[in-house]
């Protein structure tokens, strides 16, 4: 094995001719390069490892084993089948944006040391804050901003601690991360930043509704599950993990109640998911670690389905709030279809993809015996269910209408989601094989009575609650703060109010100086015109001064060493 064989080079590389191809040619290659890819995270090899000296650092850009691999295996997959559903925008920026961000998330999940991790996970951060800006409108250009100084500081924070880190263990293989020293809690740091662990997540729904159609799927797929793959890389077992996670969870779901902008709801599912991952690490066990690579795996799929019939309403209708939809499923049968595939998925519903993962992480809860875990994760099922699968849908395809009769999505959107709603069913259909992709050989069957009984009763008694109470759950269209309140508002003002004292005190003494120079300058005037000072002195009395005080030198010694 060869480093000039590393997938994310020849990703890296093979998007460079997307800038200047065009029409058939640009498709084409689209397509046939997240393939070519595939193709070589397939042949890939567990116990693969390529180093490079530099300098006294020894690099190591390419490490396989089995966590790696699971997740290059789906960063991979959802390339191909996100171009897919980009195959019609007329954007080579974005096209090239989007390769180059999944070179960076493959790159650095096949990083064997930190100096290459935190190269590409730079390179994911530009390369991503490209899909937000490319929409082209002024709120996404403020909201890319912020995105971009978030991750800077996080991204500070993780390269401090990989130096704190190289001093004080001499190396700088990326392996789990020892306690007890501040490089731990910066790397750890910079890691939830990215995973947007609250109170650092306001980034994420923020910034992702305001990204591209298309450009929305690959950054629910790259940032926040490469996050995860380096906590369980780095920190598995850490106990705060686990409360944070079921924080995130709770939080997201909460949130997700709340907001009218469809796609703001899908961003903080993607975080409420997310905190399922943080918690399965905390947990430490084999079955906790696979269940995060499987559920990381899955929730790319599912929330790929959902975000793609987000955005083919958005394309097609102009607006994504809930207020303002409705009726969509007689215009838009296909859409709604595939997103209830997405959304009964990511619900757990059995048969899909997101029963397989997520009843793993709670069976890992239930054998370590967290009883509390287990019941907030539970509960957490219930709000997802009821906001992704039920309020959502209800109040877009189904529910009042809104008069909009918009044409179907685009072939090639629809096929994506369809291709993507396919994956998803394999997944619920043959979790054998799937879990075989995964990291540890656990034994573990998603489909007992018990789990099948559990999920049927709890999404049955969820619909139930919903329809009685669907008066009440209907999109607001109203703001929903959140922390970013602090920085997009809090923070603005205060930054205002700084600047109008500077400038205040910059006035005053600018006018302080001003005031004394006149005053000196009339000062001068003064004295010219009272010809005292600056009265000239005739040569003779210059002469007699000069003479009398050489005199007075020579008398009594002045100016002697």
């Amino acid at each position: 094995m060869s480093e000039w064989l590393h997938p994310a080079l020849w990703l890296g590389l093979g998007a460079l001719p997307l800038a200047l191809l065009r029409g058939r040619l640009r498709q084409l290659w689209q397509l046939a390069l997240p393939l070519l890819v595939l193709l070589m995270v397939a042949n890939l090899e567990t116990g693969t490892q390529v180093t490079v000296p530099l300098g006294p650092l020894e690099l190591m850009p390419l490490r396989v084993d089995s966590l790696s691999l699971a997740f290059a295996w789906i960063f991979a997959l959802i390339l191909f089948l996100g171009n897919v559903f980009a195959l019609r925008v007329d954007d080579p920026a974005q096209h090239v944006a989007a390769m180059l961000y999944g070179a960076a998330g493959i790159g650095t999940v096949l990083a064997g040391d930190l100096i290459t991790l935190y190269v590409f996970w730079e390179i994911m951060m530009i390369a991503s804050v490209w899909l937000i800006w490319r929409s082209r409108r002024q709120a996404a250009y403020h909201a890319g901003m912020r995105y971009l100084i978030v991750h800077a500081l996080g991204g500070m924070f993780l390269l401090v601690g990989i130096i704190a880190y190289w001093q004080a263990s001499g190396s700088i293989t990326f392996d789990a991360v020892s306690t007890g020293h501040i490089a731990f809690w910066l790397i750890l740091a910079g890691v939830l930043v990215n995973a947007a662990a609250p109170p650092l997540h306001a980034w994420l729904p923020d910034a992702y509704p305001e990204a591209t159609v298309t450009g929305i799927v690959f950054l629910s797929a790259f940032t926040t599950k490469a996050a995860v793959y380096v906590l369980a890389r780095g920190f598995p077992g850490e106990e705060m993990l686990v409360w944070l996670g079921v924080f995130m969870i709770l939080y997201g779901v909460t949130y997700a109640f709340l907001v009218n902008d469809i796609r703001r709801l899908l961003a903080y599912h993607v975080m409420s998911q997310v905190g399922y991952m943080v918690a399965a690490v905390g947990l430490g066990s084999a079955l906790a670690i696979a269940g995060a690579a499987a559920h990381a795996a899955t929730n790319i799929i599912n929330k790929s389905v959902l975000l793609m019939g987000a955005g083919a309403v958005l394309k097609m209708t102009g607006t994504s709030k809930l207020t303002e939809l409705g009726g969509l499923y007689r215009s838009m049968p296909i859409t709604f279809l595939l997103y209830m595939v997405g959304g009964l998925s990511i619900s757990a519903f059995p048969l899909l993809s997101g029963f397989v993962s997520k009843t793993m992480i709670l069976e890992a809860a239930a054998v370590e015996g967290r009883g509390a875990i287990f019941l907030l994760m539970t509960l957490a099922g219930v709000g997802t269910f009821m906001s992704t699968t039920l309020k959502l849908p209800y109040y877009t395809f189904l529910g009042p209408d809104s008069g909009l009769r918009p044409a179907e999505a685009p072939l090639n959107m629809r096929m994506a989601m369809g291709l993507t709603a396919l994956v998803s069913l394999l997944i619920g259909v043959m979790p054998l094989t799937f879990q075989a992709l995964m990291p540890f050989a656990v034994e573990y069957n998603p489909y007992t009575i018990t789990h099948l009984l559990k999920e049927t009763q709890l999404l049955l008694f969820t619909g139930l609650a919903f329809f009685l109470l669907v008066g009440l759950l209907g999109g607001k269209n109203k703001l929903s703060l959140d922390v970013d309140w602090f920085y997009r508002v809090a923070g603005q003002r205060l930054m205002i109010g700084i600047r109008d004292q500077v400038r205040a005190l910059d006035q005053q003494a600018r006018q302080r100086f001003m005031q004394r120079i006149q005053r000196l300058g009339t000062y001068t005037i003064e004295l010219r015109q009272s010809r005292y000072a600056l009265r000239s002195w005739s040569t003779g009395s210059m002469m007699l001064w000069t003479a009398v005080v050489l005199a007075l030198l020579l008398v009594f010694g002045l100016g002697r060493a």
